[in-house]
């Protein structure tokens, strides 16, 4: 885990190595362990290391072939790498180290684009072809791990946070209409490739592209599950797919136990991050540590769910550390949570990441974490709805149940130079429901959510918050053959017992039936959903500064209705309205974007 950045250049001109060290720089706290400048002809690299495979000088990066060929950076884990080792070397190749960066390495050099394919792992990566002077960048198929570019005439820039970017300096920062409107629209998912600015993007999930030395370039999607029914499950019933799934599960969290440091587990109490501490414990591992946060309660609303945690952490003879977060506190969190946002983002657990990952990161540099499987697995609220609408209607009626608002309802919140003309945010969500695969209207729903919904706003938030603290987080539910298995089984049994049946029912293999029983909890901040005093100070300051007036962003009839009743205003998904504003504009102020 780790964060890596560079630039190549397409107009004749050495690449910008200051630039490319205040990105390295900036990513210093993804890698406090070791970090590396390469340079060669039109590229250079950079990279900050975190050390959790092969603690020695021989994992450093940039790291270049043996017979320089090839110089790449890598951030991420390849957790099959100790396999794709051994078949390398009986394929001729020679290593210098045990670490997997390497075998990335390698395995480009043997397979070509194609090395992505054996991968099983998150990553972000980029490699040099020397000999041709190609720059190849690598996401991994759930979008994990992030890579965002900055293009302009002449140059392209990358960096494992947008954050970096803005560092190396020279970036367009006006904001880009259709993901302000995706923002609004999707409880602030912006999907790939925009970002909230017009001279950032991303590159998408499972995406291989190879940039030519002239600036050309040309993208390979190299993974997509059809979401539906396959012969190699015929005939199974509810029984088979229990255990089908809890075996996939077991081996999703065996892969991520590979480290040469301690593995710990961010336990909420819910039936995913429980499964995991059960399974882990019935892999061998002992003294586990696993972590868990609460919040004081605001507005007769509780923020803790330590009545489970300690249950399972009780169950299981974890080594358990519960952190109590008082209110005033939060609010002092908030700017460093935003800080490390590389695009905002408004769900209230984003600072309990923050807060939890600071003392987390003291003991453990890993850790695995339950995301992901509430998308996987239909465990939301709203599929039920969405199950039962003809594959025709579910683009409306998705609109109806998950959008924060309608399009109509955006002309008295945005400035007219802000408002696109059409509903661009449903019109993304009709195409990619009518693309090829998807038997279900079910189907279709979790493709899109788990796909881009799921990318850019829970895993992202994991990944920008832990990384924050040098902490490495692995998410066993978005391992790549679960999410396959997943999306072949049948709508029914995900949808069973109020959602997430065959999962629950793999958890009463192995779980007490308190914690399989009890109804879904969800991660709450109580100081933000009900806009507590200092919070509230936060928001009011940054709404009423000049850069705010000067962007013009919002209505300011809106802003003022919202500031008069701070509790009051809630989207359909049921977000604070106010909260959802004023952390753009925070978000915008903190990056000292004018």
């Amino acid at each position: 885990m780790c964060g890596v950045s560079g630039e190549i250049r397409f107009d004749g001109r050495r690449p910008d190595l200051a630039a490319v060290e205040r990105m390295s720089d900036r990513l210093a706290a993804r890698g406090p362990d070791g970090e590396g400048i390469w340079t060669r002809g039109a590229v250079a690299l950079g990279h900050r290391r975190l050390k959790i495979i092969d603690l020695s000088d021989h994992g450093a990066q940039p790291m270049t072939d043996a017979a320089g060929e090839l110089t790449g950076v890598f951030n991420g884990c390849v957790y099959n790498y100790q396999e794709l080792r051994e078949e390398l070397r009986g394929l001729g190749h020679r290593f210098t180290s045990t670490s997997d960066t390497e075998v990335v390495v390698k395995a480009y050099q043997q397979w070509g684009t194609a090395c992505v394919e054996h991968f099983y792992g998150m990553f972000a990566f980029a490699l040099v072809e020397h000999r041709t002077g190609r720059l190849v960048l690598g996401r991994d198929r759930l979008g994990i791990k992030p890579l965002y570019l900055g293009r302009t005439p002449g140059r392209l820039r990358f960096a494992s946070s947008l954050p970096a970017l803005l560092a190396a300096g020279d970036v367009d920062t006006s904001l880009d209409p259709v993901a302000v409107h995706q923002y609004l629209s999707w409880h602030a998912t912006v999907a790939a490739p925009h970002t909230v600015l017009q001279g950032v993007r991303k590159l998408p999930p499972a995406t291989v592209r190879v940039i030519e030395p002239d600036g050309t370039h040309r993208d390979h999607r190299y993974w997509q599950p059809p979401y539906t029914r396959q012969a190699e499950y015929a005939g199974m019933g509810p029984d088979e797919w229990r255990d089908a799934v809890l075996e996939a599960l077991r081996t999703a969290v065996r892969r991520r136990m590979v480290a040469d440091v301690p593995v710990g587990v961010l336990l909420s109490g819910g039936l995913d991050s429980s499964l995991i501490v059960a399974l882990l414990v019935e892999e061998g591992q002992r003294d586990l540590m696993t972590f868990s946060v609460g919040f004081e309660a605001e507005g007769g609303e509780e923020g803790d769910e330590f009545r489970y945690s300690d249950l399972v952490a009780r169950e299981f003879g974890t080594d358990h550390r519960r952190l109590m977060v008082p209110s005033d506190r939060v609010s002092t969190a908030l700017d460093g949570a935003v800080a490390a946002m590389s695009e905002p983002m408004i769900s209230h657990d984003v600072v309990a990441f923050y807060l939890l990952s600071e003392q987390v990161s003291k003991d453990v540099k890993v850790v695995q974490s339950g995301q992901g499987a509430d998308e996987v697995f239909a465990g939301y609220h709203w599929y039920p709805q969405l199950a039962a609408v003809a594959r025709e209607e579910e683009p409306d009626r998705y609109a109806e149940t998950y959008f924060d608002r309608p399009h109509a309802d955006l002309a008295r919140i945005l400035q007219p130079h802000m408002l696109p003309q059409d509903d661009i945010s449903g019109r993304f969500v009709k195409q990619h429901m009518a693309a090829p695969g998807a038997q279900t209207a079910l189907d279709a729903a979790l493709r899109l959510d788990t796909h881009v919904m799921l990318v850019d706003d829970p895993v992202k938030r994991v990944d920008n918050m832990t990384m924050a603290w040098g902490l490495e987080a692995r998410v066993p539910f978005l391992d790549h053959e679960l999410v396959e298995l997943a999306a072949a089984c049948p709508p029914e049994l995900k949808l069973a017992d109020g959602g997430k049946g065959v999962l629950k029912e793999a958890g009463r293999k192995v779980l007490p039936r308190e914690v399989v029983e009890r109804p879904k909890g969800y991660f709450p901040v109580p100081a933000i959903k009900h806009m507590a005093g200092p919070v509230l100070n936060r928001v009011r300051e940054a709404l009423e500064a000049p850069e705010a007036k000067q962007r013009g962003v919002f209505q300011e009839p809106y802003v003022a209705d919202l500031l008069a009743a701070p509790d009051e205003h809630r989207t359909k998904r049921g977000a604070n309205a106010l909260w959802q504003v004023a952390l753009l504009e925070i978000w915008l102020q903190t990056h000292g974007i004018k």
